[in-house]
Formats: C-alpha cells, structure tokens, sequence
C-alpha cells in the first residue's frame, strides 16, 4: 500500500525539541528528526506493549540481536553473529564507549569536519586530543561535494605526539550526506591499520540511501578490517524512533566486544523496553515498503530542495546528499558580500522565522553553512523556501 508522507502531524505542545525549542511562528529544519509518523508494524508493536500493561525491566532478547545479525546480511551480505552485537541506548553513547575502550587520556582521536558535533564533544569526555582531517569542499556547477583529502589523513594520524587511538568515521556523513565508495573507505582502513588504531564507524544513516545510491559498511570489507572497527547501527533515523533509545554495536573482535560490553554495563547504559520492541519490529522487514516510500518521497524532496535553491536563492549553494535527510547550504557568499552582517543561522531566523542548525558547531569548514532537514511534508519544506526566498530578496544590493 502507499503510505501518504504529505499528511500534516502537528507536533506542536507535545514536548517535541525540534518544535518546541522556538516560538511556534518559527519553522523547525535543524534537529536530525522527521516529521512522518512511524511506520504501523512499530506503532503496533508498541501499542501491544502499552496494552500488556507491564513495564518490568528487559533486557535484549536472542531474537532481537539475531534479528540485527539477519538485516545485516540482507542489506550487505555482511555475516554477524548476534553474538557481536551490543545493545546501547543511541550512537552518541556508543562513540563515547567506543573512545573509553580505545584509548586513554592524552590519546589522539582523529576525526573530518566538518561533521556531527557530537564528535568534537568526544575529547572533552574522555580527555583525549582532538586530530582534524578536514573535507575538502569542491563546488560544482550549480552546488558542491565533499572529498576526502588522504594526504592530511595521513599527516594528522598520530599529530603532535598523540598515537591515534581512534579514527571516528560518519559513514554515510551528517552533514554533508556523502556515501564513500568502497576505494575511498579501504584506503582509510588501510592507513588505520597501519598505525594500530581501532576505526569506529558511525553508520546510523545507512538505511536512508537516496537517489538509488549504494553504500557498504567499513567492517564488510574484509576480516581484517572488521577485526579492529566497532559499527554503530539504529532504527532511530530511518524509522523515526529516535526518541526511543536503542542502538547496537557490531564488534566482530571478541576481546573487543567483551571490553565493549563491560564497559556499557560499567556505565549501566540501559535501554527501554519500548525501545526493544520497536527496533525489533522496525528491523524484522515488516516496515521495508513504508522504507521503500519513505526513501522515493526523501529523494524528491531533495530534489525539489536543490532546484529551487538554485533558481531562487542567489548566493547559496547546496549539496546533493546521496544519503540522509540533511542538506547542507553555504551560505558564505551571502557573508563575504556583506549582504549579511550575522551568521547565515541568525539571519535565517531573525529575518525568515526558519531555524536551522549553525554550520559552526559542526566544527571547522561549517562556518557559513546552515544544515536544513528536509525530512518533512513537501508544503513544510516549500514554506521554508519561500520564507528564506524572501529574507534574501529584502536585502540591499551591494
């Protein structure tokens, strides 16, 4: 059956934090959340649970880590063993686990903005040094991507002295929304193994492949390099049930599965019942034809997103993400021209009444930029358009 992605929910005054953080003439595009209801096998799941009545503790059933194990190989023909897979409460948590397990104080961590900043968070948690691989910006034609500059990759391994315990990868990448191909993911391996640091892979988006693109795991590629990457995986993004807390690890080293789990029950990381049911019914293969929809409304909002930008909004340009529901808009030439005299985040807001998440905090190169969710209703996305059609159409020319 089709499932109508255009249906307005209001999720105003139901302590939602992308709706209720800004006045409510504000329209929400930041925080990584849709708009689009669950899909019904989850909500069903759900409603069984609150209709039992009971919320005793739980804990992840056999059949949960073998239903992950099975998605796994069907998605990639990946084998795991449910036996390798950890459950956590999200992948913030499990990077911050991951950087515990690795390394010590006075560790490198290595990282490429720019990108989701709870990785530049990472060092302040655990005390170790932040190492920057910083993507290359190449502006296309009508937009841009994002490349991967080996040559620094490389420079910045072991930086100032500090051995790279860890090399932290968004793959697919928040916020750019590039997928990388799998030459481009085995050279990075190859440099990780060479200087003995574990890879963690945060790959939370792998399921929202757009446009017909195709991704693999780090860890797919060979034992070897499974042998030395920890993969983080959740339901949250794809089936928008991010509120509910549950992620999984995937660590095929069993010595390193074992310090992985051990330091989850340490931190006494524990996940919600309603969590477990929902991954398990979000990840069974029931929901694949709402996915299947989901996936073909995403990639004509994106396109829709990156043809009016480029008719309409002089002095942006965009990515075109193969993956995710984030664009990621450069907005510097409205900056250098000083046609705006704030950043491209306050100007948005205090002139449109959109709020976006500021491409500063996504560390260095996201100055300038803005992240818009387009995770939403087409009509929701096209009023934001306008909204910003208009703020910039009020500017002085200079």
């Amino acid at each position: 059956m089709p499932y109508d992605f255009d249906r307005m929910i209001d999720r105003h005054h139901t302590n939602a934090v992308k709706w209720e953080a800004y006045p409510e003439n504000v329209l929400p595009m930041w925080v990584a959340d849709m708009d689009f209801a669950a899909p019904e096998p989850v909500l069903a799941a759900l409603r069984a649970k609150v209709e039992h009545g009971v919320f005793g503790y739980e804990w992840a059933s056999r059949k949960l880590l073998e239903t992950v194990s099975a998605r796994m190989q069907k998605l990639h023909g990946w084998q795991v063993s449910p036996d390798m897979v950890v459950t956590i409460p999200g992948i913030v948590s499990g990077f911050n686990v991951a950087a515990r397990i690795a390394g010590k104080p006075g560790d490198g961590l290595l990282v490429q903005p720019p990108v989701y900043f709870p990785f530049l968070k990472v060092p302040e948690n655990t005390g170790m040094k932040i190492q920057l691989n910083q993507l290359k910006q190449v502006n296309d034609p009508e937009g841009m991507h994002y490349e991967i500059d080996f040559d620094e990759f490389e420079l910045a391994m072991n930086k100032e002295g500090a051995h790279t315990a860890m090399f932290l990868l968004c793959q697919p990448h928040n916020p750019t929304g590039s997928v990388y191909t799998t030459q481009q993911i085995s050279r990075l391996a190859e440099i990780c193994l060479t200087n003995d640091t574990l890879i963690c892979s945060d790959e939370i988006h792998g399921e929202l492949l757009l446009g017909g693109a195709e991704y693999t795991p780090m860890a797919a590629l060979s034992p070897e390099i499974a042998q030395r990457t920890i993969t983080l995986v959740a339901p949250s993004k794809t089936f928008n049930v991010a509120g509910l807390f549950c992620g999984f690890a995937i660590i095929p080293n069993p010595q390193l599965c074992k310090a992985y789990r051990q330091e989850v029950e340490r931190l006494t990381l524990h996940v919600s019942s309603l969590g477990l049911a929902a991954a398990q019914a979000a990840l069974s293969g029931d929901c694949d034809d709402w996915l299947t929809d989901l996936l073909c409304y995403l990639t004509n909002n994106r396109n829709f997103l990156a043809a009016y930008i480029a008719r309409n909004l002089p002095g942006i340009r965009t990515t075109l993400p193969d993956a995710t529901y984030l664009a990621w808009l450069d907005c510097n030439e409205l900056v250098r021209s000083k046609k705006i005299s704030t950043s491209p985040y306050k100007f948005f807001l205090e002139k449109a009444g959109v709020a976006f998440n500021d491409g500063a905090t996504f560390g260095p190169g996201g100055e300038g930029f803005v992240r818009f969710n387009f995770g939403c209703q087409r009509s929701t996305m096209l009023q934001a358009l306008e909204r910003m059609k208009a703020a910039i159409g009020s500017l002085p020319s200079i």
